[in-house]
């Protein structure tokens, strides 16, 4: 039953696109002749990226996939230049909050080492581990602890996770903000634990029980949330500590929600996650005041407005293409990232350990083959310089590498998109290199990024 989860809800998202790589080799000419970019070699090669920024509020950078180090240390560089040169305040992960909350409050500290960096990501103790746990993120981790050292408490740069995973852990960071609250909202929140408790901390137990019609949590998990909210205000709390309580019920209302519908819609259950991250998005936001700024990190999936490719056709949507919608195009900026060949950290199978694969050269006719052909070397293309080719204007195959990966299968890894819509920039990497993990023993909890692979 479990693995009919996994399958119905990847299938949705991955499409195998055998069309593409048939493509006319005229075609194929005619766009890589118009693929005006510029080289990737130093940093400073990024101002073409930092410049077409300009004043957006919202940068969205994403990854081909969760395990290749290139994609974390050239988000982490233009990360870096953001922050030093357009003050943006905070970064946004696709990561949980409870656990991307400690990384927040360790960076907002006291001075620390990059040994205390590695320590304190153990604690993305679940399956993909290697998603954040790992030394190129420690590295950021270490930076950003630097750079707020020399800055007022209401300057230092914040790390939050959006994502929408680790209820249980949630409903347990809850606890210590419920003690000063009344007796009715305590008394929801053990209603809520309860409920939950029979499942062991396995979201895979909650949704087959759900299916079955055995049990379900929802109405205990949506009291709690509007008995919070409702406390705080019936508003976006402006303290911190309030914002936190808030968003540990949140997670618990929208998980349950997720959790729920797993077995019956693979769209469904997509757009409740992508939605959780949106809404959390907005609500760092607002907490932070009308001039703040986010940084988000996440896969390509959720960063590339979901209207350009595929998606669009099953119904689903995705972090990119809502913020455009919420706070206008001119305000968000998306990098999309690829490459051609190389090696990437992934999984032969849900929960099993992470290997380093061999990413097979791209397939002829895709997007990332197509930079491939135009020449050797990294490289960045901005959407509006590129936009007005008419051969960029339909679905072109553009790799998409999951947490579970088989290079052998190459032909199901590519998702149709518009690439010059779907993203305002993209940077390509010829030959790209598998992260270098931090070891964890992964906790027996429902695994980050389930059941999707994203």
């Amino acid at each position: 039953m479990y693995k009919a989860i996994k399958l119905l809800s990847f299938s949705v998202l991955i499409t195998c696109i055998a069309a593409f790589s048939c493509r006319n080799k005229t075609t194929a000419l005619a766009i890589q002749e118009g693929l005006t970019h510029h080289p990737l070699q130093s940093e400073q090669d990024l101002d073409v990226i930092i410049n077409n920024i300009g004043n957006a509020r919202v940068v969205l950078l994403g990854e081909a996939s969760h395990g290749t180090a290139e994609y974390y240390t050239w988000r982490a560089a233009i990360t870096r230049r953001l922050i030093n040169e357009k003050g943006f305040n905070f970064i946004a992960i696709e990561g949980e909050w409870a656990d991307s909350y400690r990384v927040n409050n360790f960076i907002k500290g006291g001075p620390q080492d990059s040994i205390a960096a590695v320590n304190l990501l153990k604690q993305y103790n679940r399956w993909p581990t290697w998603m954040w746990a790992n030394y190129e993120v420690a590295s950021l981790v270490t930076w950003l602890n630097r750079h707020n050292q020399a800055k007022a408490a209401n300057e230092k740069v914040g790390f939050f996770g959006l994502d929408v995973y680790c209820l249980w852990e949630s409903m347990e960071e809850l606890k210590p903000y419920l003690q000063n609250l009344p007796d009715s909202i305590k008394q929801l929140a053990n209603q809520v634990h309860q409920c939950f408790q029979p499942f062991n901390s396995d979201a895979q137990e909650y949704a087959v029980a759900v299916a079955r019609s055995e049990s379900i949590c929802r109405a205990q998990v949506e009291k709690l949330w509007s008995a919070i909210y409702q406390y705080t205000g019936s508003k976006t709390a402006t303290t911190e500590d309030q914002f936190v309580m808030q968003q540990n019920a949140l997670v618990a209302l929208n998980a349950e929600k997720y959790y729920r519908m797993m077995v019956s819609s693979g769209a469904g259950s997509w757009n409740v996650r992508d939605g959780h991250m949106s809404q959390t998005l907005q609500r760092l936001l607002d907490l932070h005041g009308p001039n703040s700024k986010v940084i988000v990190w996440e896969h390509n999936t959720h960063v590339g407005d979901a209207r350009y490719t595929d998606m669009v056709d099953e119904g689903m949507i995705n972090v990119g293409q809502i913020a455009r919608e919420t706070f206008g195009r001119e305000n968000v900026f998306i990098v999309g990232f690829g490459s051609y060949t190389g090696s990437v950290i992934a999984a032969e199978a849900w929960d099993a350990p992470y290997k380093r694969m061999h990413v097979p050269a791209a397939m002829p006719g895709s997007w990332e083959h197509m930079l491939h052909r135009i020449g050797k070397g990294d490289k960045i293309l901005l959407s509006n310089e590129i936009r007005n080719n008419k051969s960029l204007q339909g679905r072109i195959g553009h790799r998409a590498i999951g947490v579970v990966y088989h290079p052998n299968r190459e032909a199901g890894n590519y998702v149709p998109s518009i690439i010059p819509e779907r993203y305002d920039a993209f940077i390509y990497f010829e030959r790209s290199n598998a992260l270098r993990p931090i070891p964890v023993t992964p906790k027996n909890e429902p695994p980050d990024t389930y059941p999707s692979g994203y």
